[in-house]
C-alpha cells in the first residue's frame, strides 16, 4: 500500500509518500508569503500533481492541535481543508490521527518529543538525510497509518483500531 502522508501548513507543507517501510517521495512545500488564498490553492494544485504522479492508495494526516494564537488555528485549518480536498479529488480516503497517537506509533510515547519522532522516522525509513520538519512529520504520519493498516489486517473480521 502507498501511503500519502501530510502535514498542511500555511507556510510550508509536509508531503510525504511511502510504500510499506520504503521512502518513496518526501517535500517541504514551500508556500511562500503571498495572501493565504493563493497559498492554498498552491496547496491543492501541487498535491494534485503529486498524487497523479506517485499514485498514493490513501492519505493520512494529522488531526488539528489547539493553538494558542486563534489566527493560526484558522490558518492551519484552512489548510488541512485544502489538503484533504486535495486528496479526496483524487479519490483517496483519508485517515485522520492524533498528534499523541502519531508519537505512540513510532515511538511508544504519546509524549515523546518531536526530536525523537524525527529520529525513528529516519531509522524505520532507513535514510541518512534530514529531510526537513514539514516533510518528516509528513512521514511520521504516513508511518503511523502504515502501522495502523498492519495491525488492523491481523484483527478478526470486523474489529478495526483507530
Amino acid at each position: 500500500m502507498r501511503i500519502l502522508g501530510l502535514d498542511p501548513g500555511s507556510r510550508v507543507t509536509g508531503v510525504g509518500i511511502i510504500e510499506g517501510e520504503r521512502l518513496v517521495h518526501a517535500e517541504n512545500m514551500a508556500l511562500g508569503g503571498g495572501p493565504l488564498p493563493d497559498r492554498l490553492g498552491m496547496i491543492f494544485s501541487r498535491l494534485q500533481r503529486i498524487i497523479a504522479e506517485y499514485r498514493p492508495d490513501v492519505a493520512a494526516v494529522e488531526t488539528v492541535f489547539m493553538s494558542r494564537n486563534p489566527q493560526s488555528a484558522i490558518k492551519l485549518g484552512q489548510a488541512r481543508g485544502a489538503a484533504i480536498c486535495a486528496a479526496v479529488a483524487g479519490g483517496l480516503p483519508v485517515h485522520e490521527y492524533a498528534p499523541r497517537a502519531i508519537k505512540q506509533a513510532l515511538v511508544g510515547r504519546g509524549s515523546a518529543a518531536k526530536e525523537q519522532v524525527q529520529h525513528m522516522t529516519r531509522i524505520l525509513l532507513k535514510i541518512d538525510q534530514d529531510l526537513g520538519a514539514d516533510a518528516s512529520d509528513a512521514l511520521a504520519v504516513a508511518l503511523c497509518h502504515h502501522h495502523v493498516a498492519q495491525t488492523n489486517s491481523r484483527l478478526p473480521a470486523g474489529v478495526v483500531l483507530r
